[in-house]
């Protein structure tokens, strides 16, 4: 087993973090796996060269979701009684949506296959999905009789509504690539040797936008998700007085004018 379970590599202004626990097909269990998504995203938020991040997964699977072997055997956070299975989600898998929550640049998942469980989730926790036509998705919790709880009911019906989420929680179904593009899960299917190609290429075109405003946009979007249109009003009208006074908004507007490509730093005015 490798000592890092997240790889973090850079490709000029893109961070691809691969999920490198291809023994368990990248189960999100353990200490050292929820550390590992707070001390990367700490690391991405902290390094301000980075202007989005890919995650992806090592292996043949995105992320087979949560350790059934644990969940059979009773250990790790399925130990205890109720009360301390609980406290064993809150410290343990629960710890990784809310490392999303605090992640300040925009994150595409790159699902290269199966997607299954709080691996279904983990793919709703970034911002954008695209999907290899070996991917499978699954809000599977129902198939092992336990529910999401690593906030699946809250993450899924935002990505693709309360019908569609409601069918797949319910059932627990396992769906392709294709249905998934259908559920609107994942915004498009390529081959799986075009996968990465393809997610560069996307985050090259965000990556190319104003770093300090990518960072602001991500902010009013997880905003969005539960505040009112007054809090994002208010919260947009703040950061665009920030905006106007960047150096990065003057070259944007000098090279409209001049007819030609911006250059961005993210440096102040």
């Amino acid at each position: 087993m490798n000592d890092r379970p997240i790889r973090l590599e850079r490709r000029g202004h893109v961070a691809l973090l691969t999920l490198d626990r291809p023994d368990t097909r990248n189960a999100l269990s353990g200490e050292a796996m929820f550390a590992a998504f707070e001390q990367t995203f700490a690391a991405l938020n902290a390094d301000l060269g980075v202007r989005v991040a890919i995650l992806t997964g090592g292996g043949t699977a995105f992320c087979s979701g949560g350790n059934v072997a644990e969940m059979r055997d009773r250990t790790g956070m399925f130990a205890g009684s109720p009360e301390q299975i609980a406290q064993g989600y809150r410290e343990g898998i629960q710890r990784i949506p809310r490392a999303f929550e605090s992640l300040q640049v925009p994150i595409i998942a790159a699902v290269n296959g199966p997607a299954i469980g709080a691996g279904n989730d983990l793919a709703c926790m970034c911002d954008l999905r695209i999907a290899s036509t070996n991917a499978r998705f699954a809000e599977s919790f129902v198939k092992v009789g336990i529910i999401p709880g690593d906030g699946g009911c809250w993450l899924l019906p935002r990505v693709i509504g309360h019908a569609r989420a409601a069918e797949m929680a319910l059932t627990g179904d396992t769906i392709d690539a294709e249905e998934a593009l259908r559920f609107g899960l994942v915004s498009r299917v390529v081959a799986p040797e075009a996968l990465l190609d393809e997610a560069f290429r996307l985050a090259d075109r965000i990556a190319a936008n104003p770093p300090q405003v990518l960072r602001w946009t991500r902010q009013l979007l997880q905003q969005a998700r539960t505040g009112t249109l007054d809090e994002a009003l208010i919260a947009a009208g703040r950061l665009q007085g920030l905006a106007h006074h960047t150096a990065d908004h003057a070259e944007a507007v000098a090279a409209f004018f001049e007819k030609r490509a911006p250059t961005f730093t993210g440096g102040a005015a």
